[in-house]
């Protein structure tokens, strides 16, 4: 199995609290969700989706 070489070694890279990522996104949803992807144990990605909800009115018939 052969590896690509990286230019960048993970010392060179800043570190990220994923957790808090999480914490940032729910806080910024009204409504929506947060998906977080998980390789080999680890979060590799956080998703955020945000909905937009509009109030459902009855149509009456013209009433």
């Amino acid at each position: 199995m052969s590896t690509i070489p990286s230019d960048r070694s993970e010392s060179d890279t800043p570190k990220i609290d994923w957790l808090e990522v999480v914490r940032q996104n729910v806080a910024n949803l009204r409504f929506g969700s947060v998906q977080i992807t998980v390789h080999d144990g680890r979060v590799t990605q956080i998703e955020s989706i945000e909905k937009t909800r509009f109030v459902a009115t009855r149509d009456d018939g013209g009433k």
